[in-house]
C-alpha cells in the first residue's frame, strides 16, 4: 500500500527538519530502511555536453555568461566524444550518465537532434540516460522519451518565495511547467535545488513542499550544498555545515519516502564521516568523477574505497523501472515542430547579481 504523501504543509516539515538531531536521524533511517536497500547506492556520472555561454542570471552559476568566472565556454560535444566518455562512466561503475547544456531552454534543430542521438547511444550501453536542457516543451520531451531517455532533471533550486532572490529571468511556474511536461511521458522526474545559497530554514521547507506535492513525487531529488565560485554574485556565501546537510537530507527522505535522495554539489568538502551519515539519513544516490560540470567532485577510485569501508554496493541500471525503448530517428513518431514557447521573463532586479555583472575578471 502506497503511504506516500502529497499534502505536506511548510510548518510540517519546519517541525520534522527542526527535530533534535538524534531522533531526525533515526526516523529517516527508519523510513529509508522501509523503502530501500541501505546498502545500495545509485552512482550517476555528469558530463557537461555544452559549457557556459548561458543567457540566465542565476546567482549561484559559473556558467552563466554575464559573470566573470574562470568557465571556458565549449560548443556542443560530438556524439562520438560523448559515447567514448560514456563507456568510461560504465567501466568506473556508473550506472546513470546524465548530460547537462548550459541552455535556457531547448531550442528544435540541428543541436537537439544531436542530444537525441546522444540519447539513443548511451541508453543502447545498457545504462540509464539523465538530460538537464533548460526548458522543454511537451513535444520536446516526447522527442527525449523516444530516443530513450530514462530521467529528465529540471531543479526547483528553492522555495518560490526565495527564487526571486536569486534568478531573474525566468519564472518558477516555467520550472513546474517543464516537470509537468516531461510527466507526460514515461520518463522519470529529477528535481531538487540547493542549500546555502543565504535562505531561510523556511525557505529549504518551501522547496520541499514544492517536490512533495506534485503527484507523483520526483523519482529522483538532488540536494546540493552550494559551491561558492569566484566571479558569481554568492561567491562570498558561507559554506554550509555538514549539520545542515544531513538535517535537509533526512527531512527530504521523511516526506518523500520512495524518492532516490542525490548527495549532489559540495561532497569535496564533506569528510567520508560526514557523507556517511548523509547515507544513513537517506541519501542513495551520488555523482561520480572529478567534476560536477564545472565544480569539482570526489574521484571515482575516492567513492569506491569509501563504498568499500561503508560496505555499500553501486546499485544496477534499471531496477527502479524497466530500460527504455529506443525508436531511431527514421521511425520516430514525433517530429521538430520549430516551436517557440513564450518562458517567461520576469526581469526584477537583484542587486547582488547586478554587481556581479560590473565586476571585471581578475
Amino acid at each position: 500500500m502506497d503511504t506516500t504523501r502529497h499534502n505536506w504543509t511548510r510548518e510540517e516539515i519546519l517541525e520534522i527538519y527542526n527535530k533534535p538531531f538524534m531522533d531526525l536521524l533515526y526516523e529517516a533511517a527508519t523510513v529509508h530502511r522501509q523503502n530501500h536497500d541501505p546498502n545500495t547506492v545509485q552512482v550517476s556520472t555528469l558530463l557537461s555536453i555544452k559549457t557556459g555561454g548561458c543567457s540566465e542570471d542565476c546567482g549561484y552559476c559559473p556558467q552563466a555568461a554575464r559573470y566573470h568566472t574562470n568557465v571556458e565556454g565549449n560548443d556542443l560535444m560530438s556524439v562520438s566524444q560523448v559515447k567514448a566518455q560514456a563507456m568510461r562512466a560504465k567501466e568506473a561503475g556508473s550506472s546513470r550518465v546524465c548530460m547537462g547544456a548550459a541552455w535556457r531552454n531547448v531550442k528544435d534543430g540541428q543541436e537537439f537532434d544531436d542530444v537525441l542521438e546522444m540519447v539513443r547511444t548511451i541508453n543502447r550501453l545498457g545504462l540509464e540516460v539523465c538530460c538537464t536542457l533548460g526548458m522543454i516543451t511537451e513535444n520536446q520531451a516526447k522527442r527525449l522519451a523516444e530516443a530513450g531517455l530514462y530521467a529528465y532533471n529540471h531543479n526547483l533550486d528553492s522555495s518560490e518565495e526565495y527564487y526571486k532572490e536569486v534568478i531573474s529571468t525566468r519564472g518558477y511556474q516555467d520550472r513546474l511547467d517543464t516537470i509537468e511536461n516531461v510527466r507526460k511521458t514515461a520518463v522519470t522526474v529529477c528535481s531538487g535545488g540547493i542549500i546555502g545559497m543565504g535562505e531561510s530554514a523556511e525557505d529549504r521547507a518551501g522547496m520541499l513542499v514544492a517536490l512533495s506535492t506534485l503527484n507523483p513525487q520526483p523519482e529522483s531529488v538532488p540536494i546540493n550544498a552550494l559551491v561558492p565560485v569566484e566571479g558569481t554574485p554568492m561567491a562570498k556565501q558561507k559554506q554550509v555545515s555538514i549539520w545542515e546537510m544531513v538535517r535537509m537530507i533526512a527531512t527530504t527522505r521523511i516526506v518523500m519516502p520512495e524518492t532516490q535522495v542525490r548527495l549532489s554539489a559540495g561532497r569535496t568538502q564533506m569528510s567520508r564521516e560526514g557523507q556517511a551519515m548523509c547515507f544513513f539519513a537517506g541519501a542513495n544516490s551520488i555523482f561520480a568523477g572529478d567534476k560536477l560540470l564545472t565544480t569539482p567532485n570526489p574521484d571515482v577510485n575516492e567513492d569506491m574505497e569509501m563504498f568499500k569501508t561503508l560496505g555499500l554496493n553501486p546499485q544496477k541500471p534499471f531496477v527502479k523501472k524497466a530500460q527504455p525503448q529506443t525508436v531511431d530517428a527514421e521511425n520516430s513518431e514525433y517530429r521538430a515542430l520549430g516551436e517557440k514557447p513564450r518562458w517567461t521573463r520576469p526581469g526584477h532586479i537583484i542587486e547582488r547579481n547586478l554587481a556581479a555583472q560590473g565586476k571585471s575578471k581578475a
